[in-house]
């Protein structure tokens, strides 16, 4: 049992991750937008959810850093400091 239990978790491990990039188009709206909020971000942190978007460890002027959440057409739907 010891060798299943032992290849289960290889291939987990192991395994691709599904999650979708951000097309090129996208990210550039997302970081002018940021870029007119007076915000920045990695564009690494950009994540596509199923209902749109979440940018993580985004700094706006003043040092604040923020989780924020975009729907689908880029509209800010919620901000939370961290």
């Amino acid at each position: 049992m010891k060798p299943i239990l032992t290849l289960a978790a290889a291939l987990l491990i192991a395994a691709p991750s599904f999650a979708s990039e951000v097309d090129d188009a996208t990210e550039m709206k997302i970081m002018a937008m940021l870029a007119e909020m007076e915000c920045q971000m990695d564009a690494d942190d950009i994540e596509v959810e199923d209902d749109g978007y979440d940018l993580d460890d985004v700094i706006c002027k003043g040092g604040n850093q923020f989780d924020i959440k975009l729907d689908k057409d880029l509209n800010e739907v919620s901000r939370r400091a961290e």
